[in-house]
């Protein structure tokens, strides 16, 4: 892995993470985005935004997950396309079941350690011929794209050859704790309101299917996800939830390569879980964890060569590279 050296003015967490966010990027030499919609099983179908090279089977495949209430057009998911397409990948941009303005297109939720969709589409690209891919995710399709390397443990289909995970939240409990914290206020309320948001969408395209009348009631994402995401999958509560749903319970059985990268001032994802001789002791898991970097951050300055200074994305592309 490059060494990595925060962008100027940028050693603090949440100065990182907000930059990061908030600042507009552009990517003109990206071209537009096929639809591409899969059916993943009755009643759940899922879009992806595809960017394809003139040979698809020729060429391997990037998988990309996104986070908590982030969709297809999140800045480092076009970033992370930008740079795998121009290198002669395949791009498939999977939007989480509802995100992306998706609501209509299936019955139900999603949540933190639901594999089933982007297991689909690999199994699906590779009856289309495309047997190399490789999945990169960020915060929750970080622990997306781990737990699903655990569940497959030593049976992974043949095509998928590595995963990527930036800031990923493979210790559930321990994030939504983090976030509860005081100086972590400003990202509650924005998980909270785009949580809430959703939950109002869904009513209307599914109407009575959801108890929308406790929306009121909520003003955490523990809350969320006790009154919705927990009942709706069956878990027992929300602490059941991210107990099961966390890639640390899988997280010693992944039998390909992975690539793990997190910051130890991200404010919140803590860096303890990633200490844990589970993690650290599994030959298969490259890790990086750098001092600075904040949450789906890492920007740098700038170099040579047209290198932008996204250098999180810019790794997962070489780490792919190499595996397909």
């Amino acid at each position: 892995m490059d060494p990595y050296t925060p962008k100027r003015g940028l050693r603090n967490g949440h100065l990182m993470t907000v930059y990061c966010w908030g600042k507009p990027r552009s990517f003109p030499r990206l071209p537009p985005p096929q639809d591409r919609y899969f059916d993943v099983e009755k009643g759940v179908r899922v879009l992806a935004h595809c960017h394809w090279q003139k040979d698809p089977p020729v060429r391997p495949a990037l998988l990309g997950l996104h986070g908590l209430e982030s969709s297809s057009s999140a800045h480092y998911m076009r970033g992370l396309a930008d740079k795998a397409f121009a290198r002669g990948f395949n791009v498939i941009l999977l939007n989480q079941r509802n995100c992306g303005g998706t609501e209509t297109l299936c019955e139900g939720l999603y949540h933190s350690g639901l594999t089933l969709d982007a297991d689909h589409v690999i199994r699906e690209m590779a009856r289309e011929g495309i047997d190399r891919v490789v999945v990169a995710g960020y915060s929750l399709g970080g622990n997306l794209a781990l737990k699903l390397a655990g569940d497959y443990g030593d049976a992974p289909p043949p095509s998928l050859k590595g995963v990527c995970a930036v800031s990923p939240v493979i210790e559930l409990a321990e994030c939504v704790r983090a976030l509860e914290r005081r100086e972590n206020v400003i990202y509650q309320w924005n998980f909270v309101r785009g949580l809430k948001a959703r939950m109002r969408r869904k009513s209307v395209t599914h109407p009575g299917h959801f108890p929308i009348e406790r929306l009121a009631d909520v003003r955490t994402v523990r809350q969320f996800d006790d009154y919705f995401t927990a009942p709706h999958f069956g878990f027992r509560d929300a602490s059941d939830y991210y107990h099961r749903a966390s890639a640390m319970r899988v997280i010693d059985r992944i039998r390909i390569p992975a690539l793990v990268i997190t910051a130890e001032d991200d404010p919140f994802v803590p860096v303890d879980p990633f200490r844990n001789p589970e993690l650290t002791s599994n030959r298969n898991i490259t890790l990086v964890v750098t001092r600075h970097g904040g949450h789906c951050g890492f920007a740098a300055d700038p170099g040579d060569g047209g290198h932008d200074g996204y250098w999180a994305e810019n790794q997962i592309v070489k780490f792919a590279e190499r595996l397909a």
